[in-house]
């Protein structure tokens, strides 16, 4: 069995990733748990061949030397795979990531109808954050699908690696993939400024400088696309003040408090069925209030202003959790494994 097949397998499976260790067999992650396919064990030799059978001259001698390697890979006319590629007790592994050809809408996603809106402002920052794994990358191509569908402007995204695929319509897009066509994602923005963009998705923000000139985008004119590794809105916020030094911390909340215009925050939870799981997502809308909690250093009182806020289009992650266990898509106890708050979740 090559790579190939177990990549077309992972797709037939509707997994949604595909796992290559020592002494295992393939691993596939299906609704969030992994299942193991048994007819084959996977040797060091038999994975290393795998795996190098895929890599260029140039990845084989960038992974040898970082020991780490991320890079995309594409099946003719069938998914896509956001490659990890890693050793593990001297042994070469890989973590492959599907991502689906088809890019899906804001309303299949399940994205409450407020998003449509953040996706259409001309300008400021949105932020799609969430742990890993839970579709951040997928809502973010949903949003990026939507401005290319309906605004003629020019976007640019910087990725480590490329992952969805666009075809330009109304929109023109530029897709730069870190190490490849750029050195990092703070030089990638610096100089994308420079390039006439209307709309910048920046993959990750990763690190101090990365940050800086994401909020430098967003206050310029631009729209800027993000995501964030946080779980929930008011912590995204404290993390990317945090981030800076006690010195910048103010400037930065002025800056924050100017551009943001709104965060979506994500999780994913098993179906009620057994089958397929649900997005949970509660949502912070940049309104006056909030504005002023952020330049007051008052994050703690954002809650308050979110359980309030629904003329708005903004909901908690508890708010959600108990539409979601209403309508009988998840049960009691997924519920309460995600909620803030249990005792006011059992009152609601």
């Amino acid at each position: 069995m090559d790579i190939n097949e177990l990549m077309m397998l992972c797709v037939k499976k509707r997994a949604s990733d595909l796992h290559l260790t020592e002494n295992e067999p393939p691993i596939y992650r299906i609704d969030g748990k992994l299942h193991r396919h048994e007819s084959i064990t996977l040797t060091r030799d038999a994975i290393k061949k795998m795996i190098y059978g895929v890599l260029t001259d140039t990845q084989k001698e960038m992974f040898e030397r970082d020991l780490e390697l991320d890079f995309s890979l594409a099946l003719p006319n069938l998914d896509r795979f956001r490659v990890n590629i890693h050793l593990q007790k001297g042994s070469v592994e890989g973590a492959f990531r599907r991502i689906p050809l088809e890019i899906p809408n804001i309303e299949s996603l399940g994205l409450p109808p407020v998003v449509l809106d953040l996706a259409r402002r001309p300008n400021g920052l949105v932020l799609v954050t969430g742990p890993t794994g839970v579709g951040k990358t997928t809502s973010l191509a949903s949003l990026i699908n939507l401005i290319n569908n309906e605004r003629e402007c020019l976007l640019i995204t910087i990725e480590d690696p490329i992952e969805f695929i666009y075809t330009n319509k109304k929109a023109i897009i530029k897709q730069r993939e870190v190490y490849a066509d750029t050195h990092s994602f703070s030089e990638a923005l610096r100089h994308c400024l420079r390039q006439d963009p209307n709309v910048i998705v920046v993959g990750e923000m990763r690190d101090l400088d990365t940050i800086s000139t994401t909020l430098t985008a967003a206050e310029t004119g631009h729209l800027v696309l993000a995501t964030l590794h946080t779980p929930d809105a008011p912590q995204t916020i404290g993390r990317i003040i945090d981030v800076f030094p006690p010195h910048q911390q103010q400037q930065v909340r002025l800056q924050l408090a100017d551009c943001l215009q709104g965060i979506i925050s994500q999780t994913l939870i098993p179906h009620a069925s057994g089958q397929g799981r649900v997005l949970a997502c509660e949502t912070l809308v940049a309104t006056p209030a909030i504005r002023n909690l952020i330049r007051e250093q008052e994050i703690e009182q954002i809650p308050t202003i979110m359980q309030t806020g629904s003329q708005y289009g903004m909901k908690t992650m508890d708010k959600c959790l108990k539409e979601l266990y209403n309508k009988g898509l998840i049960t009691l106890d997924a519920a309460m494994s995600k909620v803030k708050n249990p005792e006011e979740f059992k009152q609601m």
